[in-house]
C-alpha cells in the first residue's frame, strides 16, 4: 500500500470533533486499547493532524513527530497503527512470530507474510478470524516490523495445512509511511536497512541473567558486580569472544574483571564513534547549524521542487513534501531544535525578510505559503545542489523488470471435463479432474473414436455413434420424443464434444497464475458525464487480468497527470477505477501496450458522445 510515495491531496489539522471520533474508533477497533493507552499514542495536548491521499487513504500524523495511525477506507473500519505507534504500545496487537530474521526480507521487500514463515510457539498456533489486524515480529526482538489483516481464519488454515497466504501487509518498515515522519527512528539496534534481527541488548542481558542463575560457583559479591557489567555489555561485546564474568572461576576474577572493564569501555567507545559517523554527526548540531540547515533547504526547496502552480501550499504540506526531502542523507531536521521552534514561526520570519510571502488561515489555523519572491538577493545568491542518487544500474534494471512483468501477460481458454464426456476420458485413460485446451480435448475424443473404431467404412468423414459417445454429445439437448442422431461428421464433432465440457480460463502475469470457471470477462471502460461538463472515466473488471486496483490508480494518476480514486462496485465482487477526464481512448491504448491485455478483451463504452 504505500511501496511507492504518492502525494498527499490535502493536509490539515484534526478538530476537536474529530479528535474525539478517532479516540472512539480506536477503542472501539482494539480491544486492548484502554484510555491510557490511547493518550500514550494520542497524547491529549500535541497537535495532531489528517492527510488524505488520492487513494482515499488518511493518516494520522503527530505534528513534528511521525504517522500514527492509517485509515485504509477513510471511514474507520480498516484504522491500523504505524509501526511508530506499535513501538510505544507493543501490547495494541497480537503479533505473528518469524521463523528467523532472514525471513524479514522478504516483508521488508514488500511480500506478504505466508504462513510458512510463521514460527509456531510452545503454546500452539494461535487463534483468530478472518479480517483481524495484526502484527508481525522477529524472533528476540518486542518491535514490530510490519502490520497487515488476516486473509483467512486460524480453522481455515489449520484445514489448508497452513499452506498460502496468512497476512495482507498494509505498512511495514522503511516503506514510504515510515519514511514520511519527521523524525525518523528505529526501536533498536536489531533494525538494519533491509532485514531485523533479535536485540542484541535483549538477547545478552536474557544470556547474562540466565548465566549468573546457573553458576553455582561465583561468589555474591562478584555476582552483583557482573551483573552491573551484563547491563553495559552491547552487542559487539557479546560477539567479541570473552567469557562472561559470571562464568569465570574465583581464582583471579578480580584481574579478569579489570580488564574485561577495560575492554569494554573502549568497544564502547569504538560503537560511540560508528553511531556518529552513520548518524552525520547530527546529534550535535546547535541551534545556529540547525537554523542554517533550515534555511538551506528552503532554499533548495524554492529552486527545484516548488513551481508557481503549486502555490498556495499549506505549510505543514510544503514542509513535509517539499522541505523535509531537501534535508542532507541521514541527518533528522527538527523544527523544535531551531531558535524559532515552530513551522509557523520560521514561516513567518522567512516573510519578514522578504524572500516569501504568508498569511495564516484562521480557520484550519495554520500558515499559507502563497508567493515566492525570486528577485530575492538569497534565492539568486543560492546555488541548488544536484542530488545524488546511489547505484542507479540497478534500480533501472529492476524497473525494466517490473515493466517487463507488467507486459508479460498470458491468456488461455481451456476446458474441464463434465459429467457428460466423463465416460469418454475414463474409456482412453484421461484424467477427469484435469483441465485440457481445445486441440486436446479434441484430440482426446478422437482418440476414442479411434479406440471403438467408429470411423464409418463407406464414409471416412463421417464418424458412427454408440451409446457412451452419444449419450457425451447430445444426452440432454435433445427434446424428448426426438429421435437421436446415429452419426456426425468429423468438423463437427470436435466443436460439439467441446461445447458439453466446463468452460475455464488461465491468466498468466509473471509469476502468478490463476484459474477461473467460465469465460474470461473483459475489461470494462467507460466515459460519463457528471454535474456540467465534466467526465469521468470507468475502469472494472481488471482483476481478472491480474492487476491491483490500487496500483493501477496510483499509476494512472501519473500517466495522464489527472486525479484516480478507487471504488467498490455496487452489489458486485470488484473494485473500479475512476479517472477524471475523457481518457477512454488513451486509456484502453495504454492497457494493450504497457500491461499486455489483448484488444479483444477491452470493451469501450463512450456515453459523453451522441
Amino acid at each position: 500500500m504505500f511501496k511507492k510515495a504518492v502525494d498527499a491531496k490535502s493536509h490539515q489539522r484534526l478538530s476537536g470533533g474529530d479528535r474525539k471520533k478517532l479516540r472512539r474508533t480506536i477503542r472501539e477497533r482494539f480491544s486492548n486499547a484502554s484510555e491510557s493507552l490511547v493518550d500514550l499514542l494520542l497524547p491529549p495536548k500535541a497537535e495532531l493532524a489528517v492527510s488524505k491521499y488520492p487513494n482515499r487513504v488518511l493518516v494520522y500524523v503527530l505534528e513534528g513527530d511521525c504517522p500514527i495511525f492509517f485509515d485504509v477506507d477513510g471511514r474507520g473500519h480498516h484504522i491500523f497503527p504505524t509501526v511508530y505507534a506499535l513501538w510505544r504500545v507493543p501490547e495494541l496487537l497480537p503479533a505473528f512470530l518469524l521463523k528467523g530474521g532472514e525471513v524479514s526480507r522478504f516483508v521488508l521487500g514488500g511480500a506478504d507474510l505466508m504462513f510458512p514463515g510463521i514460527s509456531i510457539t510452545s503454546e500452539g498456533f494461535p487463534s483468530f478470524s478472518a479480517g483481524e489486524p495484526w502484527a508481525v515480529k522477529v524472533p528476540g526482538n518486542p518491535a514490530a516490523i510490519a502490520v497487515g489483516t488476516t486473509t483467512m481464519s486460524s480453522t481455515e488454515a489449520l484445514k489448508a495445512g497452513l499452506r498460502g497466504k496468512a497476512l495482507k501487509i498494509c505498512h511495514y518498515y522503511r516503506d514510504t509511511l515510515w519514511e514520511s515522519a519527521e523524525n525518523c527512528h528505529i526501536p533498536n539496534a536489531g533494525f538494519l536497512e533491509g532485514v531485523v534481527f533479535e536485540d542484541p541488548a535483549v538477547s545478552f542481558s536474557s544470556r547474562a541473567s540466565d548465566s549468573s542463575e546457573v553458576d553455582p560457583s561465583v561468589d555474591p559479591g562478584n555476582v552483583t558486580n557482573n551483573e552491573n557489567m551484563g547491563e553495559m555489555v552491547d552487542a559487539d561485546a557479546d560477539s567479541s569472544g570473552f567469557d562472561h564474568p559470571s562464568t569465570i572461576q574465583n581464582d583471579g576474577a578480580d584481574e579478569i574483571t579489570v580488564q574485561l572493564t577495560n575492554d569494554l569501555s573502549e568497544l564502547n567507545v569504538a560503537e560511540t564513534s560508528v553511531d556518529e559517523s552513520k548518524t552525520g554527526g547530527q546529534h550535535s548540531l546547535s541551534v545556529e547549524e540547525v537554523d542554517a540547515l533550515l534555511d538551506k533547504c528552503l532554499l533548495q526547496a524554492l529552486h527545484t521542487t516548488i513551481k508557481e502552480k503549486d502555490l498556495p501550499i499549506c505549510g505543514s504540506t510544503f514542509w513535509s513534501s517539499q522541505v523535509l526531502p531537501c534535508r542532507p542523507l541521514g541527518i533528522t531536521l527538527d523544527i523544535k531544535k531551531s531558535s524559532h521552534k515552530k513551522l509557523s514561526k520560521w514561516l513567518q520570519a522567512k516573510a519578514s525578510g522578504g524572500l516569501i510571502s504568508v498569511k495564516e488561515d484562521k480557520h484550519k489555523k495554520e500558515v499559507i505559503l502563497f508567493a515566492v519572491d525570486r528577485n530575492h538577493p538569497d534565492y539568486l545568491s543560492y546555488k541548488p545542489e544536484k542530488k545524488k542518487v546511489d547505484k542507479p544500474e540497478p534500480s533501472t534494471n529492476n524497473a525494466s523488470n517490473e515493466d517487463l512483468l507488467q507486459k508479460t501477460l498470458e491468456v488461455s481458454e481451456i476446458y474441464k471435463p463434465s459429467v457428460h464426456v466423463n465416460p469418454i476420458f475414463a474409456s482412453i485413460g484421461a484424467e477427469t479432474s484435469g483441465v485440457y485446451t481445445a486441440s486436446e480435448a479434441s484430440e482426446m475424443v478422437f482418440q476414442y473414436v479411434e479406440k471403438e473404431n467408429l470411423v464409418k467404412p463407406s464414409n471416412k468423414s463421417t464418424v458412427t455413434l454408440d451409446a457412451t459417445l452419444c449419450d457425451a454429445l447430445f444426452k440432454g439437448a435433445i427434446k424428448k420424443g426426438s429421435t437421436y442422431p446415429t452419426e456426425i461428421h468429423k468438423k463437427d464433432l470436435a466443436q460439439t464434444f467441446i461445447g458439453r465440457m466446463q468452460a475455464h480460463h488461465c491468466v498468466t502475469r509473471g509469476n502468478d497464475t490463476v484459474v477461473r470457471k467460465g469465460a474470461l470477462k473483459p475489461i470494462q471502460i467507460m466515459t460519463e458525464k457528471r454535474q456540467g461538463n465534466k467526465k469521468v472515466t470507468k475502469l472494472s473488471g481488471m482483476e481478472s487480468f491480474l492487476l491491483d486496483a490500487e496500483a493501477l490508480a496510483s499509476e494512472l494518476q501519473k500517466k495522464f497527470a489527472c486525479s484516480t480514486t478507487v471504488a467498490e462496485l455496487p452489489g458486485k465482487k470488484g473494485q473500479e477505477v475512476l479517472v477524471q477526464g475523457g481518457v477512454i481512448d488513451d486509456l484502453a491504448r495504454y492497457l494493450v501496450e504497457h500491461y499486455g491485455v489483448p484488444k479483444r478483451y477491452i470493451e469501450v463504452l463512450d456515453k459523453t458522445r451522441r
